[in-house]
């Protein structure tokens, strides 16, 4: 198995925050996507290494098992469980050595593909457990991964949705308010467990495409609006848009150019927190006059003799 180094693909840090890889990631994703890139093979094949890598390196248990382990960082639970077995002199890896095969989390390995590391760490020579045979124990299912993309007009209310992972379907609720980037775990329905061990688990990672006018920052929206001058000398009334509708505003007289004005609760739904939103926070942009007539330029004279 080719090892391929996540903090890498992903262009950050070992010690990188949870925040940056989150930043890291979406950045490659909107480069990378698909969508933005339909004849280039190599671009989504790194769509495919970014969104493994976010998977892996965006959920803390699952980075610290990759930190020690690696590329058989899969497989963790599995040698903890031998070392420990090893430790109380039961013996380790039974029957291994010299060409024979183990299996892990519903998928046969030979002893060649697991890393040196692993060798030295269970005893290389005379195969893993010094050739001792002895009945394994229980092992839980290989957790399982999925990417499910959704538009942000998508999730502004809970949904039900059905995945298919090859021959399996399986049917979830989508929480409204999901963010970019986050992933949730589905119990149960990763790979089947050894020797009678419980199954796997599945993660799911969302990847929510913004298909509005507006930029998201959590829950909250943000747009900018035109207005005239007069509109922001005098006052007046405008119609903006949300997510919902369009909506009238009123506009005080006097307004400043980038003024910003709050519409509470037009923004995306909170995640879990039923019946609460974010809000919408609108700038206004004045716009001036343009190819003035001979008579705005004497008014506009008049008015600043005024002043």
């Amino acid at each position: 198995m080719e090892f391929i180094d996540y903090y890498k693909v992903l262009g950050v840090d070992k010690k990188a925050s949870a925040t940056e890889i989150k930043k890291a990631y979406r950045k490659l994703a909107r480069k990378l996507h698909p969508d933005l890139n339909p004849n280039d093979k190599t671009a989504q094949q790194k769509f495919q290494q970014i969104n493994e890598a976010n998977e892996v390196l965006s959920d803390p248990e699952k980075r610290k098992k990759y930190d020690q382990y690696g590329k058989d960082w899969q497989h963790a639970d599995a040698f903890e469980e031998q070392k420990r077995q090893q430790q109380q002199g039961g013996g380790g890896f039974g029957g291994f050595g010299g060409g024979r095969r183990y299996t892990s989390g519903g998928q046969e390995f030979d002893e060649s593909q697991f890393s040196d590391f692993f060798e030295s760490m269970f005893g290389g020579s005379g195969g893993f457990g010094g050739g001792q045979r002895r009945q394994t124990g229980q092992f839980k299912g290989q957790d399982m991964n999925a990417t499910l993309r959704l538009n942000l007009t998508d999730i502004l209310n809970s949904q039900k949705q059905t995945i298919s992972l090859g021959e399996k379907k399986i049917r979830l609720t989508i929480p409204a308010g999901v963010e970019d980037g986050q992933t949730i775990k589905i119990k149960g329905h990763g790979g089947e467990g050894r020797n009678g061990g419980p199954k796997g688990d599945l993660y799911i990672t969302f990847e929510i495409f913004n298909n509005t006018q507006f930029k998201r920052l959590q829950s909250d929206l943000y747009s900018t609006e035109e207005i005239s001058l007069y509109t922001a000398i005098l006052g007046g009334e405008i119609t903006v848009d949300t997510l919902t509708g369009q909506v009238k505003l009123k506009v005080k007289p006097g307004t400043q150019n980038d003024t910003k004005v709050k519409l509470k609760g037009k923004g995306v739904p909170k995640y879990k927190k039923e019946g609460q939103n974010g809000d919408l926070y609108i700038t206004y942009k004045i716009a001036l006059p343009m190819n003035l007539s001979e008579k705005e330029k004497e008014l506009f004279t008049e008015l600043s003799k005024l002043r």
